[in-house]
């Protein structure tokens, strides 16, 4: 697909004008001039890159459109040049960037000075991502080179073409440097998917909808601050029991035993993330993460009460399907984090696991360090954290989303070292003993709020499998709520409240 025929895919109709102006003056080079006048021939246009200002659904957007049909869709001093004026003016004009690249890399004819050229596009590109706007970026079949490893994979998001290749180095380059054959499947778009390196592998025909409800949800515009912020910090005592609330009072069930909800949370028709994040959201992005579909994390843009916000929770397993936390999912959280500190987002997680994965391969990976790296990256965060725990919470998988600056718990969410079996396999030595050690733990949501841990326990009535529906509403009225009084609360002193309460977890109150 030419540059042309893709702007011409995502635009409203008429809804394009160019901002290209003529490039300097023709190289020195016969032979290169020739290839540049054969190109220009060929495409229909005056360099490899094609920039301007699109309406998408209404909205205008700056658009920087490669043309692999132009040298391969290489840059040069002018493609750069171009390139980083309408990056420029996209900043100056206060509009969103989308970055669609298709590119053997740096133009080799022109070296040095090419290949350097990456830097100016890169540093107009952060200014663009410091001065608060988003930066999106599509990456078509081939991208290459410095391409890939500058502006190319800089987006906030960063969308691509099903079966692209993506990578550093070429294949026949890869061959003829180290003289073997570079893996097919090394450099394909759904492979880097799979381990979080790209958000969504979406074919040219879906793009327009989906940059659409992403810049509709980052655009979104967050409701009047709530009246009723969250308390003041004491560094002298414990937080108040009057953050403990739930919800529909007059129907709250009474204390839950801990080993029924337990088993209620195994239920395979209970609700998980996804289920969650369809029935609350009022505008919805899914992301890729690594395992796709069919993995443990859910990474997703999303309007929640009114909110644009960044949600990152874990799919809970099955008894057909165990979902495994992996290292490369915490590595995905991670990213999510700090995709949400560079929008200004909040970021909600979603707290339903059975436990990070135990194996041979997790513990090569890294996985519990990777698990340390999410504590100190949410806790350091400067954007508002909402945590949800919705079910099961086991291990350091649970763990490693439960830094916050306010928890809501789900009336039978349960957090634990381990899943009781496990425990009483510890404390007793077989598996039997696992009810009582659930009980006398106090890992049910009740008790979880009474040490601190949870500022809301929201009611099953009696469980959210038999409920979905009201009880997902029901939950997500509490996190519109509590998103509401954290955005009530200036930074410095959201930050230091967030000291305190993690000062304080654990103490009973």
């Amino acid at each position: 697909m030419t540059a042309r025929q893709l702007v011409g895919l995502l635009v409203d109709p008429d809804g394009f004008r160019g901002w290209d102006e003529p490039p300097a003056g023709p190289p020195a080079d016969t032979d290169y001039r020739a290839a540049l006048d054969r190109a220009r021939a060929r495409t229909g246009l005056d360099e490899a890159v094609l920039t301007g200002v699109g309406l998408i659904d209404g909205r205008p957007v700056a658009l920087v459109a490669s043309e692999f049909g132009f040298l391969g869709g290489s840059i040069g001093v002018a493609t750069a040049e171009r390139i980083t004026r309408a990056v420029e003016r996209a900043t100056a004009e206060r509009l969103p960037l989308l970055a669609l690249p298709v590119s053997g890399g740096t133009r080799m004819q022109e070296g040095s000075a090419a290949f350097l050229c990456m830097l100016r596009i890169t540093a107009a590109v952060q200014a663009h991502r410091a001065a608060g706007l988003p930066y999106l970026t599509y990456l078509r079949n081939p991208t290459m080179g410095g391409v890939f490893a500058s502006w190319g994979t800089l987006g906030h998001l960063v969308f691509a073409e099903p079966d692209a290749r993506l990578g550093f180095l070429g294949p026949r380059v890869y061959e003829e440097l180290r003289g073997v054959e570079l893996p097919p499947d090394v450099q394909r778009a759904e492979t880097l998917a799979e381990r979080g390196l790209v958000d969504a592998v979406v074919p040219p025909q879906e793009l327009r909808e989906l940059v659409r409800r992403t810049l509709a949800v980052l655009a979104a515009a967050p409701p009047p601050p709530s009246p009723s912020p969250l308390p003041s910090p004491s560094t002298d005592t414990a937080p108040s029991t009057d953050t403990l609330t739930t919800t529909d009072t007059a129907t709250a069930p009474e204390p839950t035993d801990a080993w029924d909800s337990v088993l209620r949370t195994r239920r395979p028709d209970r609700p998980g993330t996804r289920e969650l994040l369809r029935h609350t959201a009022e505008e919805l992005v899914l992301l890729d993460a690594p395992g796709g579909r069919g993995g443990a994390l859910v990474r997703a843009l999303a309007v929640l009460g009114g909110r644009p916000v960044l949600v990152v929770g874990q799919q809970r397993r099955t008894p057909e399907h165990e979902r495994p936390f992996t290292a490369a999912d915490l590595r995905a959280v991670r990213r999510t984090a700090r995709l949400a500190e560079q929008l200004g987002l909040p970021l909600v997680t979603v707290v339903d696991t059975a436990g990070a994965e135990l194996s041979a391969d997790a513990e090569r990976d890294g996985i519990a360090v990777e698990i340390a790296y999410c504590l100190t990256t949410l806790l350091a965060l400067r954007t508002p954290v909402l945590a949800v725990l919705l079910g099961q919470g086991s291990g350091g998988g649970a763990l490693a989303l439960l830094p916050a600056d306010r928890v809501i718990a789900a009336g039978h969410a349960w957090l634990a070292p381990l899943p009781p079996e496990g425990a009483s396999a510890i404390v007793h030595r077989d598996g039997a003993h696992a009810p009582e050690l659930a009980r006398s733990q106090g890992i049910g949501a009740g008790h979880l709020a009474e040490v601190g841990l949870v500022d809301e326990v929201v009611p099953e009535l009696p469980d959210a499998a038999e409920e979905p529906a009201a009880f997902c509403a029901r939950l997500g009225r509490a996190v519109g709520t509590a998103l509401g009084a954290l955005a009530a609360t200036p930074e410095a002193r959201r930050l230091a409240e967030r000291a305190v309460r993690h000062r304080r977890l654990g103490d009973p109150r």
